[in-house]
């Protein structure tokens, strides 16, 4: 019987968790020994046998399954889908390896070797083919969670758990009955794709439902926890393993959390901070070494620990020599299946508790759990370095070192976070990106610097959360085009990001002055956002694209943007364009290796973005590329396009491009030949500023008069 633990008070056992998780990576970083292993390490100290610090009480118990649902859900959350449908075939295979080789070669090696019966071979077979993705913090740390190994690895994993379950089902079966009856077993089958169903059917219209109605990032956040919690319930209730249920729920919702949102930072902090830890130290103290000190259970420990190994080690090699992958993509390959933890405690627990399997036997077992654990984390993080290294200099992966900088023209606090956001999840991954917020005043009234103050804080705010630093820009200037016109030069800025202006009266122009005056005064590219709806919700992207836009120097810019929102936001894009624009776009999105569904639609005239207009839903996000007066891909469809949009399309999600032109040349002066050019530099004289006063009391007369 275990003694009292020395600490039993809540808040100093909540403080040496915490400090083991602070102290465990700061000292073994210095070692070059991943952390991982000093949380299994700490947890054996201080657990019940250990030192008896701390018992393995109702928090671990609660934690600890939540940090392995954690695990699990993660590793759902941040697959690539794109890669996850390239490498699926893969993946299913290496399942059925990482499965069938570890059955086979348990069973053969418990009846021949340890002299067990069949019954309790299969359930040792189960137990070696199942595994724990342990080591997955490491290749999370390294970044290369994207990569086919990885990805092929996690699928591996559900194919393995879940093949181990219907072993174990069958071995409790004939246990119990003193035979096998496949109709248990299709039930179980029948009961887990009924469960399925449902998952997939349900979750993707539940979340995207809160998600259009509730933007705040804790109720979204305690939202999909709970859809976790309530998958992994449910996979338990119908005999699955809950970790199956948190990893499908993290692939249904990987649609709707993309990598560099908010909600995707606070989820990653949240499990990397405490839950994933606690998971790691309530594996520690579950291990006693003591039980393992005797010649009987080291030579069987032995013969399992070598069949533990070499039944995983020989699906990675298979795998690898098959694909033609190199030696880190196997070792990486074999770290993440290589650990053997609650499953495998749980499968020997039950064979003993109905007397199938022996007290020796449990005892080996918890000692392959302790050298596993403490190996795949060694054998990943040796090999994770490089695969990133192989990653970055792909041949197929291009690294724009060209800098962007956004400027993002914020105007009130309503919009200003939505503008951040979207400007975030269209930043450039692959070079140097900054981001300033600008909100300009031409007051210096105490109102006038609230709202400046509350507009800029909110964006730096939204951005923060994605971990983006936005620099805030607060400018007193003659009126808003002046304002972002003179910064545009003092911040180098390759692209503005403005909200789109709302019409006042019926007279009142589709885009407003402001941005008609700053379209005629800059040559960069400018991005009009009005989305109504939240942007993690997009279902689909519908791009149109004028004819002889592939001739504007701002062409693969605008289709570099739009690539990186489709891939953060994981939906399919629609490029509604001129056949001879389709392989321009089609050839910058696979060369650069962005990764995402695109589709083509073509379309030659005014009449095809009619009938467009009935096939874009209220969850479509429709960008339109447009292009200035006197532009190359300028047009009498584009005059029209404004006109367009606000009698087919005023209730859609809308994003309108105007893409860079003439490079990094500087507008031209004004001059009398352009009569739009207007100078926006000087002070309106008293004349033009009457003139301005009687147009603004003409429009409100007409307006009051037509409504």
């Amino acid at each position: 019987m275990l003694a009292t633990a020395i600490v039993t008070d809540p808040i100093t056992i909540f403080f040496i968790v915490l400090s083991i998780i602070l102290l465990a990576p700061l000292l073994l970083n210095r070692l070059k020994v991943p952390h991982i292993i000093g949380m299994i390490a700490a947890g054996v100290a201080i657990g019940p046998y250990g030192c008896n610090v701390l018992s393995a009480d109702s928090s671990f118990a609660v934690f600890g399954q939540v940090g392995l649902l954690y695990l699990m859900f993660l590793a759902g959350l941040e697959i690539d889908m794109f890669h996850l449908r390239l490498n699926l075939r893969r993946g299913l295979w290496f399942g059925i390896l990482t499965l069938m080789i570890p059955l086979i070669m348990g069973v053969v090696s418990s009846v021949w070797l340890l002299n067990i019966d069949l019954n309790a071979s299969l359930l040792l077979g189960a137990m070696y083919a199942a595994h724990t993705l342990i080591a997955y913090p490491v290749v999370a740390r390294y970044g290369i969670t994207k990569s086919p190994a990885v990805i092929i690895a996690v699928v591996g994993t559900i194919i393995a758990v879940v093949g181990s379950l219907f072993v174990i089902a069958a071995a409790v079966t004939i246990h119990h009955n003193g035979g096998f009856y496949p109709g248990d077993i299709a039930k179980l089958l029948l009961t887990m794709l009924a469960w399925l169903a449902a998952i997939l059917y349900v979750y993707p219209r539940l979340t995207r439902w809160f998600f259009k109605h509730y933007n705040d990032r804790v109720t979204q956040y305690v939202f999909v926890m709970a859809l976790v919690c309530l998958a992994a319930w449910s996979a338990e209730m119908i005999g699955l393993e809950g970790i199956l249920g948190a990893f499908l729920a993290g692939l249904v919702l990987n649609r709707f959390v993309p990598p560099a949102s908010p909600l995707m930072s606070s989820i990653e902090f949240v499990g990397n901070a405490l839950f994933i830890p606690y998971f790691l130290i309530s594996v520690g103290m579950m291990i006693n070494l003591g039980v393992v000190a005797n010649w009987d259970t080291l030579g069987i420990a032995g013969v399992m620990l070598v069949v533990a190994m070499l039944s995983k080690w020989i699906p990675a090699y298979i795998v690898q020599r098959a694909n033609g992958y190199d030696k880190p993509s196997r070792k990486v390959l074999f770290g993440l299946t290589a650990a053997h933890t609650a499953v495998a405690l749980a499968v020997v627990t039950l064979g003993n508790q109905m007397g199938i399997l022996s007290d020796v036997v449990l005892n080996a077992t918890i000692l392959v759990i302790l050298i596993t654990c403490g190996t795949a984390p060694v054998i990943t993080a040796t090999a994770a370095p490089k695969v990133k290294i192989s990653m970055q200099s792909d041949s197929d992966v291009i690294r724009h070192t060209r800098t962007n900088n956004t400027l993002i023209a914020v105007s009130n606090p309503l919009t200003a976070p939505s503008l951040a956001e979207l400007s975030v999840l269209m930043r450039n991954d692959r070079g140097t990106h900054r981001f300033y917020a600008l909100h300009v005043r031409n007051d210096d009234s105490p109102t006038a610097k609230e709202i400046s103050h509350r507009s800029l804080s909110l964006a730096s705010n939204a951005a923060a959360l994605a971990n983006v630093d936005v620099t805030e820009i607060d400018r007193y200037d003659l009126n808003t085009v002046t304002g972002i016109l003179n910064a545009l030069p003092e911040r180098d800025i390759t692209e503005v990001v403005i909200g789109m202006h709302r019409r006042s009266t019926v007279i009142d122009s589709f885009y407003g002055v402001k941005i008609e005056q700053l379209l005629r005064a800059t040559n960069r590219m400018v991005i009009i956002s009005r989305i109504f709806i939240s942007i993690n919700t997009v279902a689909r992207i519908v791009v149109t694209v004028p004819h002889s836009a592939q001739y504007e120097t701002g062409f693969s810019r605008w289709v570099r943007a739009i690539a990186r929102l489709t891939r953060q936001l994981g939906c399919r894009v629609i490029f509604c364009c001129h056949s001879d624009i389709q392989p321009l776009i089609r050839g910058l999105i696979y060369h650069e290796n962005f990764g995402i569904r695109c589709e083509f639609r073509t379309i030659d005239s005014h009449d095809s973005m009619i009938l467009l207009s009935g096939r874009v839903r209220e969850d479509d996000l429709l960008v339109v590329i447009s292009a200035r007066p006197n532009s190359v891909s300028h047009s009498d469809e584009v005059t029209e396009m404004p006109a367009l949009l606000q009698r087919n399309f005023s209730h859609n999600n809308l994003i309108v491009i105007f893409p860079e032109q003439f490079g990094e040349e500087p507008v031209l002066p004004t001059s009398f030949t352009d009569p739009l050019a207007a100078d926006f530099t000087t002070q309106p004289s008293p004349l033009m500023e009457a003139i301005r006063e009687t147009k603004r009391h003409v429009r409100e007369f007409l307006g009051k008069f037509l409504n």
